[in-house]
């Protein structure tokens, strides 16, 4: 498989660059490697998601109306922290609660779980929901 790379430390700033000037409809929160939508409607419930880089276009591939309202990218191969996370459910600041979609990796689960809290905490109303649904697992059921 070819890839484009200039510098490995660059992949994920360059990514999240390729995706804001590919894709006019979203906009990054200031300073996280977090994406939402531009459009998002306050008085919906907010999507969010993210994972690990180098599985594009998940997640911030599936920004937009109908779909995610927000994704968060953590490091190559690595989860999102806890931080990031929260900047997305506070930058959608959704009036009708937040639903985090966690995939079944430890890592996604505890800082996904730890940003809710952390939301939850602060007044927000953040659930989660874990898909497991994932075929490239070694030993996947499905």
């Amino acid at each position: 498989m070819k890839k484009f790379i200039n510098k490995k430390e660059n992949i994920v700033e360059e990514m999240i660059n390729g995706i804001l000037k590919t894709n006019p409809n979203v906009e990054r929160v200031e300073g996280f490697n977090v994406i939402v939508n531009k459009h998002f409607d306050k008085n919906k419930v907010a999507l969010i998601s993210g994972g690990g880089s180098g599985h594009e276009p998940a997640h911030m591939g599936f920004v937009g109306d109908g779909m995610l309202s927000g994704a968060v990218a953590g490091e190559v191969f690595t989860s999102p922290t806890p931080d990031q996370v929260e900047a997305a459910i506070n930058a959608l600041d959704s009036k009708a609660g937040t639903l985090l979609i966690i995939k079944n990796y430890t890592g996604d689960k505890l800082n996904f779980e730890i940003a809710q809290q952390l939301a939850q905490a602060s007044g927000k109303d953040v659930e989660t929901v874990l898909v497991n649904d994932d075929v490239a697992v070694e030993n996947s059921t499905w």
